[in-house]
């Protein structure tokens, strides 16, 4: 299998880490590929590139993909928020689409901050109705699926973030998974990849990647493509848990990954 990762941030966004010290990094822990995906500008957030450093990051990936090109392959790319910046593929190798917020019925509220602001915002904005809330951060998703330009959906399931223990509400709640099903049908019918995320498992939040595993079986059964990214912010996780991943989406139907090269993105046996 190609080791690769596509979510990956750097001091330019939220990240730890500057894009070479990244790149060293990836060689050392024998990645294959690694693309750069940078929050895309997005007004009055402190996680995104500012828009001033846009041209920046774009010539810093740039020169690390020639100065490493014996060793690695480098693509750059770019995480556009649903609410954000709109990009396109004459500037950008991939783009990886994401929501990070919800519309309450007043404001657009981040559902990814911390457990106690996700829980206030379900009961605040949503009467305590994790469905309810679920059904808002899927019509953001939704968005994602019309915009041709993009061709990863990350973290698909990012409101289960907190939900380790499920306390919000259980991982088969059959009124979930069909909202789940819904909006995966309409992806996998968009051609559109999702990434398995190992990013909140090296935040110490989750023990599993999203999507969950029931919702890995569905995709696999409905000829879905996935790519395995850890959503990197710290280059000391940057292939966290990538075996146990690939055990698990082999377990769940899949015996193929989206790798991508030069020529776009290809079908890679695992």
């Amino acid at each position: 299998m190609i080791k690769q990762n596509l979510h990956t941030h750097s001091t330019y966004c939220d990240g730890n880490d500057t894009i070479e010290e990244m790149v060293e990094t990836a060689i050392a822990k024998n990645f294959k590929v690694l693309g750069f995906s940078g929050h895309g500008p997005f007004e009055n957030d402190e996680c995104a590139i500012p828009m001033g450093k846009l041209a920046d990051y774009i010539a810093e990936v740039k020169r690390v993909k020639e100065k490493y090109a014996s060793k690695i392959k480098i693509y750059l790319g770019i995480e556009e928020d649903v609410l954000g910046i709109k990009f396109n593929h004459d500037t950008f190798d991939y783009i990886i689409g994401s929501v990070h917020k919800v519309y309450d019925g007043n404001i657009y509220q981040t559902i990814d901050y911390r457990k106690d602001v996700t829980n206030k915002i379900i009961i605040d904005g949503y009467n305590g109705n994790f469905l309810e809330f679920a059904k808002s951060y899927f019509n953001e998703m939704e968005k994602l699926i019309d915009d041709s330009e993009i061709d990863i959906i990350g973290h698909f399931d990012l409101i289960q973030k907190y939900n380790e223990n499920q306390d919000m509400i259980a991982f088969d709640n059959a009124e979930y998974l069909k909202l789940c099903y819904e909006i995966l049908d309409k992806i996998i019918a968009a051609n559109k990849i999702i990434e398995v995320n190992t990013g909140a498992i090296a935040r110490g939040y989750r023990s599993k990647p999203y999507p969950h595993e029931l919702l890995l079986r569905y995709i696999a059964k409905n000829n879905g493509m996935i790519c395995l990214n850890s959503d990197c912010h710290n280059r000391n996780y940057l292939d966290c848990y990538y075996d146990e991943s690939i055990q698990l989406i082999k377990n769940c139907g899949f015996d193929s990954m989206m790798i991508l090269d030069d020529d776009g993105f290809k079908k890679t046996a695992i």
